[in-house]
């Protein structure tokens, strides 16, 4: 049981580049879409089948695209997400990708008005 207990904790101490290169290797190595994992692991969580959907309360930043003011976007990235230059330019190159996972409704619409503002296209998942 401990040792569950401390893989949960690393699962919740990842950052967003590990959650993504964790999804990589799940997809590549194994086969696993994380999405469908997820969805597959609420489904059989227990609970009955006809219990109420629950708002949605947890969002995920999507970066469709960096539009015509490219840098700012980076710039932009690299202070929402704390991570370097070199990892925000990438997230930024590799559009449609998630720059910020699991965040609260509020948190989300607000990193979404300030990469609009900066240029970007942004869609909440």
């Amino acid at each position: 049981m401990a040792d569950l207990k401390e893989f949960a904790e690393q699962l919740v101490n990842l950052t967003v580049k590990e959650v993504n290169d964790l999804a990589g290797i799940l997809k590549e190595e194994y086969g696993i879409e994380p999405a469908a994992a997820a969805v597959a692991v609420a489904a059989g969580g227990g609970g009955d089948a006809g219990e109420a959907v629950e708002e949605q309360s947890e969002f995920d930043v999507i970066l469709k695209a960096a539009g015509g003011s490219k840098l700012a976007v980076v710039k932009l990235v690299k202070e929402l997400t704390g991570l370097g230059l070199k990892d925000a330019k990438d997230i930024v190159d590799s559009a449609p990708k998630a720059v910020k996972e699991g965040v609260a409704k509020d948190e989300a619409e607000g990193i979404k008005k300030s990469l609009e503002e900066a240029g970007a296209e942004v869609e909440l998942k």
